[in-house]
């Protein structure tokens, strides 16, 4: 079995990696960065999004958003028109759940099958091979890939047909999003009011306001370390997309709309390119204090 992998970022390079340490073989490629390190490690170079494909039995996408998986599969050079029959795509970016049914629809001319599957989980878990993976799609091509899916992650659930991956990746980044606010005013407000953010943290993380979200941002925030695990402009995208589709569906998200305005203020304030731990900078700004230790 040979994977083709489109995208190295990131999540994308370290994905790639744990593959080829579990011995899988690999053809790589990506349009805007440099993958001599993949190739070191025994991975093949490719050309083309194309030439992935028709090298490739299972080919795996890595992108920033809608469009980027799009070009890159259906577009000019793009993994249609390589593709063979019987060979199955898994896109593992976080996109609208309408643009994989489009993708899969395309693909089907061709014989191929299709798995949306995007991850949770941010740059460290991508390393240590613990992502969340949450897969639409049918059984059958879901079992087909299952067992490379977890050499990326520590869970792997099907969710639903084809586009339900992405629904509950963006459930999952709303809850994610609101966290992390949530977290930012508690601390933000501790530290205004005197209390040492260090102690607040040891004596809350094990009750009931912990949270994983709490013990991965918490220690960033404290070290006021907002080197990006998650950048503030994916976030943006990925709740923007959860508007679309819950006003789509007409669905009211309120708290999700007061969030996305938050990642925009900082957005606006250069910080597009920050952890979305950076959410704490928004609310120290208002607040005119740092929560650090």
């Amino acid at each position: 079995m040979i994977i083709g992998f489109i995208g190295l970022g990131i999540m994308g390079r370290p994905m790639a990696k744990n593959l080829i340490s579990a011995g899988y073989k690999l053809v790589v490629y990506d349009k805007f960065v440099k993958f001599d390190d993949l190739l070191a490690l025994g991975a093949e170079g490719a050309s083309t999004n194309r030439d992935v494909a028709s090298r490739s039995d299972i080919i795996i996408t890595m992108l920033p958003n809608s469009p980027h998986v799009k070009e890159a599969v259906l577009g000019p050079g793009g993994v249609i028109e390589g593709i063979k029959e019987g060979a199955i795509v898994v896109d593992m970016s976080s996109i609208a759940p309408e643009v994989s049914r489009e993708v899969e629809a395309a693909l089907k001319t061709k014989g191929a099958a299709f798995l949306d599957a995007p991850v949770s989980g941010g740059e460290p878990k991508a390393v240590d091979g613990t992502l969340a993976i949450m897969a639409g799609g049918d059984k059958k091509t879901f079992d087909a890939v299952k067992p490379v899916l977890e050499k990326m992650g520590s869970s792997v659930t099907l969710v639903g047909d084809t586009g339900s991956g992405n629904v509950v990746k963006l459930a999952n980044q709303i809850i994610v999003a609101l966290n992390i606010a949530a977290v930012s005013e508690a601390f933000v407000l501790a530290a205004k009011a005197g209390v040492d953010p260090v102690k607040v943290f040891d004596a809350i993380k094990g009750g009931l306001a912990g949270s994983t979200v709490m013990n991965a941002k918490v220690p960033m925030i404290l070290d006021g370390n907002f080197k990006p695990g998650f950048r503030i402009e994916l976030h943006i995208k990925d709740l923007q997309n959860a508007l679309d589709t819950a006003h789509s569906l007409g669905v009211s998200s309120p708290l999700t709309a007061q969030v996305m305005e938050i990642l925009q203020a900082l957005k606006t304030d250069g910080m597009a390119a920050n952890d979305h731990s950076a959410i704490a900078r928004y609310y120290e700004k208002l607040a005119k204090i740092e929560v650090r230790k």
